[in-house]
């Protein structure tokens, strides 16, 4: 099941690429992102009103809070980036480099959360950071 909505996530993300830069024409790349969230903040929390979620809300610890409110600090500072250079940029340069990510994501589990490093997942850095270059030169 993971996979599948691992693929959807894809989908909706190179979705959310192509309508970002026609939408961004001629709008403050900050104002956007703004917009997105508001859109995001909505659809979440009538997700978790939609599914009773709520009650779940003092059980969280104060760790989870911590990392959670740091996580979405991060993902702020991400789409703040993001919208500015696909402002600036085009979509077939912008999000191949955006998605290095995936090899970043990998080192810092690495270093981080001790999951392993596997050869298989080195190559697997390797060629996304070669294809990242290719596609941008």
């Amino acid at each position: 099941m993971w996979f599948i909505f691992a693929l959807l996530s894809a989908v909706f993300a190179a979705l959310t690429s192509i309508l970002t830069k026609i939408g961004i024409d001629g709008v403050n790349s900050n104002l956007a992102t703004a917009i997105r969230t508001v859109v995001v903040v909505g659809l979440a929390w009538g997700m978790v009103f939609l599914t009773h979620a709520q009650n779940g809300l003092t059980d969280i610890s104060r760790k989870s809070w911590i990392f959670l409110i740091l996580s979405g600090l991060a993902t702020g500072a991400s789409w703040l980036c993001y919208y500015k250079a696909l402002q600036a940029g085009e979509v077939s340069k912008v999000v191949p480099v955006d998605k290095l990510s995936v090899v970043l994501t990998l080192v810092l589990a690495f270093v981080f959360l001790h999951e392993e490093f596997t050869f298989k997942k080195l190559a697997g850095c390797l060629l996304i950071g070669a294809g990242t270059l290719i596609m941008v030169l």
